[in-house]
């Protein structure tokens, strides 16, 4: 960072990557910042600025005393290392300290082992246990799949996991030298007598009646905004996640327009999204959800283009950029397990499927754009209807 760049910084003022300081008077209240930013996605703590974006800078013994206190703050007071960055910038006579905090890879972080802090907006507040679950999962941590659940083994669907894995595992069970009990605890399907989510979701009897919350939500909009009143098609999908895959398929075909390319009046036409591409995003949306958030996916089909959204965002070390090139973290393994086997799910869990879905886009002239919001905690795929316009500089939904 230059002069120029830290001025044009105070003229933008304070936001959730740039926090203004004029010092610190404790080296707790400096940890709590650098948490914070740690357990967000990363920023700048600028040392030597007044609340009103004004420089009064820093002098020497200020500028010793706190690089002894982030090396402390760093290494003691947070529970687990983070790799700060600093800088000494003299702008206009004024020494300024500049910390820059990366986004942390194993969150949560904790001041004092007790103190989780995340950024809200321009300040930072302690995060409820909720959050500081969801944060641990994003850094692979814990699987919220592996949770037990209110439903006892009675809500178990013995038939048709039989059936299933028979299917998957070309295996019959009654051939298996393992009592079923075990074999579910083996399988993190079991836990403590109760089915736990992974379980519930996939062999469970009416999984949407002990957890509603974690369904598809499925709309066809007449125009292009959510606000709109009237809807073509709505759907609320629940069952297993099977079903739900399928359903939410079979919800978007209906809705989807069929486009005739060929002379031919009897070609039963191609369809505005390819029927890999959404099936393939659905998947994802289903495999990588975050399930520590209670609410359901959703499907929004406008005029113009197709969104799914996935509760949660992107898990540690995953950008935009990097799921294109087939980056991925496995974050419910236990799912995955199961889903990534069944041929009706389409799945294979290699990290080839984002790429694979830009391919068809770019070869069909479909835009496709990746949404990671970290204020809303979702991750959205917004994809165009052919020949459909996105204007994407006034996109923000």
């Amino acid at each position: 960072m230059n002069c120029e760049t830290l001025n044009k910084i105070l003229c933008q003022g304070e936001d959730s990557q740039y926090q203004f300081k004029e010092n610190f008077s404790s080296i707790d209240k400096l940890a709590a910042e650098i948490c914070a930013f740690a357990n967000s996605d990363g920023g700048y703590i600028i040392i030597g600025v007044s609340d009103n974006s004004e420089l009064t800078g820093l002098d020497t013994s200020d500028i010793s005393r706190l690089n002894q206190w982030i090396s402390n703050a760093t290494s003691q007071k947070v529970d687990k290392m983070i790799l700060v960055q600093t800088q000494i910038l003299i702008c206009n006579a004024k020494r300024v300290l500049i910390i820059h905090i990366p986004r942390g890879l194993h969150k949560p972080y904790a001041v004092n082992r007790t103190d989780v802090w995340v950024k809200s907006g321009a300040d930072k507040r302690k995060a409820p246990i909720d959050e500081i679950l969801r944060l641990a999962h994003t850094s692979g941590m814990y699987f919220a799949d592996e949770i037990e659940t209110s439903a006892t083994i009675e809500n178990f669907d013995e038939q048709f996991f039989k059936d299933r894995y028979k299917i998957l595992f070309e295996d019959e069970l009654e051939y298996l030298q393992i009592p079923l009990e075990n074999l579910l605890q083996n399988l993190k399907i079991v836990k403590n007598k109760c089915l736990t989510l992974a379980g519930l979701l996939l062999f469970g009897k009416n999984p949407e009646r002990t957890v509603p919350q974690f369904t598809i939500k499925a709309t066809s909009y007449q125009g292009n905004e959510k606000a709109d009143q009237c809807f073509k098609d709505k759907e609320d999908i629940g069952g297993k996640l099977i079903d739900q895959y399928i359903k939410g398929i079979n919800f978007i075909e209906r809705n989807l327009h069929r486009i005739q390319t060929t002379d031919d009046f009897n070609d039963p036409g191609t369809m505005e999204i390819p029927l890999k591409v959404f099936s393939e995003i659905l998947a994802n949306a289903i495999i990588h959800r975050n399930y520590y958030i209670q609410a359901p996916i959703q499907i929004h089909l406008f005029s113009d283009r197709l969104e799914i959204e996935s509760p949660g965002t992107l898990p540690n070390t995953l950008t935009e950029d990097n799921i294109r090139v087939g980056v991925h973290v496995e974050i419910n393994p236990t799912i995955l397990s199961f889903l990534a086997k069944d041929k009706q799910f389409r799945y294979s869990g290699r990290g080839t499927g984002i790429p694979r879905v830009i391919k068809m886009c770019q070869h069909e002239g479909i835009a496709i754009r990746f949404v990671n919001d970290s204020q809303t905690q979702r991750f959205c795929v917004v994809i165009s209807r052919r020949y459909g316009i996105i204007d994407y500089e006034t996109y923000d939904r």
